[in-house]
């Protein structure tokens, strides 16, 4: 198939060049102006799509993540969730090139690449004057085939802005789209995991209709979009999938302490045929009414680790439900939330669902941090003995049995290490999995939870 997507991915030279805030601008200023946007973060970052679907306001935010599916794949996804979208924006991960292990492997220039996509190279313009040319430059010239399509610099002056503006398209050849300036109140906050979530910041749609107006006054919009319009149509196959019937109920934990979830998974599993019933492991008293299986995401429990205690009733029932074979995938918050206890920040232990016999602690450091392979060492849930699923780790909590059902090997590095709980009904550990990466364990979930297989269809 071949569909249009006016697109454009913005990308920096190094992390904290202020890539999210300069995205969220963006993102604002175009709904404002009635622009049907769709939006997608490289990388497996959660937070950032949260930010553009529940405080930007638009249609589609997702993740492309070329480590978790190859490129035919990444490209039938931004497809699809484009939506028919005026424009897609894809926020880059890090710096341009940075991949995994000094490479450039999944990095924002490979999934610029892959899916054919103009950049706009987002440059902190802070103490620098002609030596932004030299840097534009290098990146460039570093890999010849870097669809660099423009500059837009964060944090300038705007006494300063006009001549950089003119130095960059004179000796680079590249428009310059704009420049925000330094803002006071205009910088997101955050904290071990990033930024915090959407949810918790108060004055958060102030704080973006206030970018969204610098944007308006100082970004060339009109030049943004056509440098989108220029993008070539996207190429790629659809997805044949198996139906399945009987529409399988699964509850998904939705609520201040469980939020980590990747859309691309959820719209799999509904692809599928289930049901997806949210629930909140914090405030309702029950899993929902038929519920089939269970899907508890990352988040921050430990956060709200006396709430989640106090909640007896949801603690017993997902006990006994997950003790008594109820088919679950519980990632990282999820799974610390089926561990005896929890501490909290402050190291205060709480009684937690008590599912497994073991504790979750405060760590003192990131105690894991990137994408691994995951091997299974148990036929279970999820895939069969040797099978591997892509996943990623981020966590300071620990706990005092990760498990070791499968072995997670760190890409293109010597470091692994055993972790996680694989039975019949049961995946849980600390790895994030991104289920359209291997779609065969969201059909052995969802078979297990009483989907009836038939035939095969395009999804």
């Amino acid at each position: 198939m071949v569909e249009r997507v006016p697109r454009i991915l913005v990308a920096a030279p190094s992390s904290g060049s202020g890539k999210t805030t300069v995205v969220c601008a963006l993102l604002r200023a175009l709904v404002l102006r009635g622009t049907r946007i769709s939006s997608f973060k490289c990388g497996p970052d959660y937070i950032d799509p949260m930010f553009h679907r529940a405080c930007v306001g638009v249609d589609r935010a997702g993740n492309l993540d070329l480590f978790f599916s190859p490129p035919q794949q990444v490209r039938r996804l931004l497809a699809e969730g484009a939506g028919g979208a005026r424009l897609t924006v894809l926020e880059g991960a890090m710096g341009l090139y940075d991949g995994i292990a000094c490479t450039s492997r999944a990095s924002a220039y490979e999934m610029a690449r892959e899916t054919a996509t103009p950049i706009l190279l987002v440059v902190d313009g802070r103490g620098m004057a002609l030596s932004a040319c030299a840097q534009i430059q290098g990146f460039l010239r570093f890999r010849s085939d870097v669809p660099l399509a423009g500059v837009l610099f964060n944090r300038v002056s705007p006494s300063l802005y006009p001549e950089l503006k003119a130095a960059v398209e004179q000796e680079c050849g590249l428009p310059v789209v704009g420049y925000l300036p330094r803002l006071t109140g205009g910088t997101l906050e955050s904290r071990h995991l990033g930024l915090v979530t959407a949810e918790e910041v108060t004055d958060l749609r102030q704080r973006l209709d206030a970018l969204a107006k610098q944007a308006q006054e100082t970004v060339d919009l009109e030049l943004l979009q056509r440098i989108a319009d220029g993008a070539p149509p996207l190429s790629y196959e659809p997805l044949e999938l198996p139906r399945l019937s009987g529409n399988p109920r699964v509850a998904v934990a939705r609520d201040r302490a469980f939020c980590f979830y990747y859309e691309e998974t959820l719209d799999l599993l509904r692809d599928l045929g289930a049901q997806l019933c949210p629930f909140s492991p914090l405030e309702d008293p029950s899993l929902p009414d038929g519920t089939n299986a269970l899907l508890l995401g990352g988040g921050y429990p430990e956060l709200y680790a006396p709430q989640l205690s106090e909640n007896l009733p949801m603690r017993r029932e997902i006990c006994r439900a997950v003790s008594e074979g109820m088919p679950t995938i519980a990632e990282c918050g999820g799974f610390l939330y089926l561990n005896r206890t929890l501490q909290d920040p402050e190291g205060r232990d709480y009684p937690m669902a008590g599912v497994l016999e073991a504790e979750g602690i405060r760590g003192q450091k990131l105690g894991r941090f990137g994408y691994v392979e995951l091997t299974a060492q148990e036929e279970g849930l999820l895939c069969e003995v040797g099978e591997r699923l892509p996943a990623h780790e981020f966590h300071y909590w620990q706990s005092t049995q990760p498990g070791e059902d499968f072995w997670a090997q760190k890409p293109l590095r010597k470091a692994g290490w055993a972790c996680g709980y694989h039975t019949r009904t049961l995946y849980a550990g600390f790895p994030h999995l991104y289920l359209p990466g291997t779609p065969r364990s969201a059909v052995r979930f969802l078979q297990a939870a009483g989907g009836k297989l038939e035939e095969k269809r395009c999804g």
